[in-house]
């Protein structure tokens, strides 16, 4: 089995790693700066669709439609493609409307990254929901899963989002207004004054993309602001 990751950014890269444990992966970045993980051979879109039995997208939330757009038609029938974004609902959406109907769809999010998993993911939660697969992919995948010592969590993208807002999105939002407050360590810290440094130091060392993608792109981010 070969497996595709469609993005090397910062989680990409990491992803596709954690996979390389495993799997035969190659991997596709439009930025050829990037470097490629241990054990992850770099290919061209071309070659990453053609030879991809299973296929991760690990691009920006508000890359998907126009990614998807473009690649979409190209996949070969009898793929698995996965999506890792932060929500749910709208890349699921995209992915059932633009992928053809031999394709099989999986809806995850990874529910930590190069930071948080930095000393391993055992014992770390990431949301696992078949969309349209074969019960034989079902069963693979997610023992696989098992065998990282992740915590499989089974929610619908809606219920996914509904929660995510008030959990992940409060997060990031408030990481981000107290890094715009140029906070800085003091002799005189309280704990609680070095617990709101660390969640500066968890939220802004990722993307200002995927704050905005956050804020923009989960429907109930907005009731919780």
């Amino acid at each position: 089995m070969v497996v595709g990751v469609y993005g090397l950014g910062r989680f990409g890269a990491y992803w596709a790693g954690l996979l390389a444990r495993d799997f035969d992966v190659i991997g596709y970045s439009r930025n050829p700066s990037r470097s490629s993980p241990a054990g992850v051979r770099r290919v061209d879109e071309a070659r990453l669709l053609a030879d991809s039995d299973v296929l991760f997208l690990c691009v920006a939330i508000s890359a998907m439609g126009p990614v998807l757009e473009r690649i979409g038609s190209r996949i070969k029938p009898g793929t698995l493609v996965a999506d890792t974004c932060s929500v749910k609902v709208y890349p699921i959406g995209e992915m059932v409307r633009l992928l053809d109907s031999g394709v099989s769809i999986l809806a995850t999010h990874p529910m930590f990254g190069p930071d948080s998993g930095k000393d391993g993911v055992a014992g770390l939660p990431l949301v696992y929901h078949p969309v349209r697969m074969t019960a034989q992919q079902v069963s693979f995948w997610r023992e696989t899963i098992y065998s990282w010592g992740l915590r499989v969590l089974d929610l619908t993208p809606d219920e996914h989002d509904r929660e995510a807002a008030y959990t992940q999105g409060i997060t990031h939002f408030i990481g981000r207004v107290l890094n715009d407050l140029s906070l800085s360590p003091s002799e005189i810290a309280t704990k609680g004054y070095a617990k709101l440094l660390e969640i500066i130091e968890q939220t802004c060392n990722d993307p200002i993309q995927l704050f905005v993608d956050l804020q923009k792109y989960n429907p109930y981010t907005g009731e919780m602001r």
